[in-house]
Formats: C-alpha cells, sequence, structure tokens
C-alpha cells in the first residue's frame, strides 16, 4: 500500500482519539501568623500566632462509566429475518433497551445508544457516536442467522483482521455489509486495509475487548445457551475503535425456531440483559479497567 494511503488511514482513525484529560484543582487556604510586636525580640507564643493549615478540598468524584450500547441495524436495513418473520433490528433495539434500562436502575453506569428508534445508522457511523460520548465500553448487539438452521445459541466477538473460524468470517462478511443499504460503502474492507486498521487498535483496548468477551461468557454460561467455542473474533467494522473496547453479541440465531422464539419474549431478554450488568460489573469492577471509567 502507498505511503500517502496508509498515512491518510492512520490519519483518519487516530483523529477520532480522544484526548481529554480529567483537570485537578487544589484550593489552599492563606496561611495567617498574628504575631504581636515582640516578636521581633522573643519567640511568639502559639495563641498569639496560630498557624493555619491549608484547607484541603475533596476531589470530586470521577463521573460514571458511560456505556455505549449499539443495537444492530434498523430503518431500511432489517438485519437477519427469522422463521416466523421477525425482524432482528427490533430484537436487537428492544435488547438494547431493556439492558439501558437495567444499568441506569443500577445508580453505576451513564448510558447512550446509537439509535433508541428504527433507523438506519451506517456502521462507521456508530463508532463516530461512540467517540462523541467518549464511551468507556462499547457493545453492538445482534441476533444473525445462519443458513444452517440448527445452529443454536450465544456468543460474543471480538476484533481481529483475521476470523477465528469459517461461520465467524461468514457473520462478518454479513454484519459488514449492512452499509449497502445506506448507498457506496464508506470503509475499506481489503485484507490489507484491515490489517492495518486493526493494527491500530491500543494493546489495552484489546486487552478490554477480551476481558468483557469472556465476562459476558461467563455470565451466560448458566442461564443462556452458548455456541461451541462462544468467544470469537473477527474484522467487524463496528469493532474498529482505537481506544474504546468493544464487543459484539450475538444473542442467538433468529435462522432457529428455538432461539426466535426466546428473543421474542421479553422476560427471555430480561434474563439476557441481567446477564450482560453482571458482566459489565465484573468489568468495571477490575483493577486494569479502572482507567476506561475515568476517560
Amino acid at each position: 500500500m502507498p505511503d500517502l494511503t496508509r498515512r491518510m488511514l492512520v490519519g483518519g482513525l487516530t483523529g477520532l482519539v480522544p484526548s481529554a484529560a480529567l483537570a485537578r484543582v487544589t484550593a489552599h487556604a492563606p496561611v495567617h501568623a498574628h504575631a504581636p510586636a515582640a516578636a521581633a525580640r522573643h519567640v511568639a507564643h502559639p495563641a498569639h500566632a496560630p498557624l493555619h493549615a491549608p484547607a484541603i478540598v475533596g476531589r470530586a468524584a470521577p463521573p460514571k462509566p458511560l456505556v455505549m450500547l449499539d443495537p444492530g441495524h434498523g430503518g431500511k436495513d432489517p438485519g437477519a429475518i427469522g422463521i416466523s418473520g421477525t425482524y432482528e433490528k427490533h430484537v436487537a433495539e428492544a435488547a438494547a433497551s431493556e439492558l439501558q434500562r437495567q444499568l441506569e436502575a443500577s445508580g453505576r453506569y451513564r448510558v447512550a445508544m446509537t439509535r433508541a428508534d428504527d433507523r438506519f445508522i451506517p456502521l462507521e457511523g456508530r463508532v463516530d457516536i461512540a467517540h462523541s460520548h467518549k464511551a468507556s465500553l462499547f457493545i453492538s448487539m445482534h441476533a444473525d442467522a445462519l443458513t444452517n438452521r440448527a445452529v443454536r445459541g450465544a456468543s460474543v466477538y471480538t476484533l481481529s483482521s483475521k476470523a477465528s473460524d469459517r461461520q465467524t468470517a461468514m457473520l462478518a462478511q454479513t454484519e459488514n455489509s449492512a452499509d449497502r443499504y445506506g448507498g457506496p460503502q464508506v470503509h475499506a474492507d481489503s485484507p490489507e486495509v484491515q490489517e492495518i486498521l486493526a493494527s491500530l487498535v491500543t494493546e489495552e483496548t484489546r486487552h478490554g475487548a477480551a476481558h468483557m468477551a469472556s465476562s459476558i461468557v461467563t455470565s451466560f454460561r448458566p442461564r443462556i445457551g452458548l455456541l461451541q467455542h462462544p468467544s470469537r473474533h473477527a474484522s467487524f467494522v463496528v469493532l474498529k475503535s482505537a481506544d474504546i473496547p468493544s464487543v459484539l453479541v450475538e444473542m442467538g440465531f433468529m435462522s432457529n425456531h428455538m432461539d426466535e422464539a426466546a428473543l421474542r419474549q421479553a422476560a427471555h431478554r430480561m434474563v439476557v440483559a441481567g446477564a450482560m450488568v453482571q458482566a459489565i460489573d465484573r468489568y468495571f469492577a477490575t483493577d486494569s479497567m479502572v482507567t476506561h471509567a475515568t476517560g
């Protein structure tokens, strides 16, 4: 790839990286000395010359971490269509709204949605929204479909220039094609470009995404059916943030009648959201992730 193209890619992505830092202001009260005139000849008695220690002003509590929820698809992009005609875009929005409700009810987080209604947003536009909110964590929610209707179960995905397996490669290709509904694709998706973009993701971000994926799998396992080897990776455009740990959650498959039926039920979506709240709690409780809560 020509150096100019590489510099344009790097410049375009790194321009999204937020650089603001919290300012710390410490106020000190002045020191007063009320010594009598004789102080020139004698050492003043403490009662006559009190020294006031600097006033200690407590630091403001850091802001609650902002979790950006991204309901997949929307508007003219229905996403996967289930066996009984259920649209993935509706399931994703309903599940994300329930997760938002539970997270806000906990009082521990701020929450924002890339979309809270039925509208189309380009994939890279979703990443831009997360950056504009200075999100601490990005979670994209989906319920895709496969040609094999027997496959069912939840799974979670992180970014990689190469797919972990053939099924994941097919899912990434399907998800990355969503921008076709918005006209000409604005993201470059050649293998070389994918590798360059993936290399720009910081090691800290990769570690955070892997930790979040592991937390979701741990929380899902006792209550929600999982794919075999549920933690996977591929080159998902929506996960290409350089500095926000990002995961894509497939809550199940609309191509499987049991998964589709479950995801249509509010009670099941509450269970999914509850498991994800537990995973998010575990993520932010980890010492190595504390820095994301103050970004």
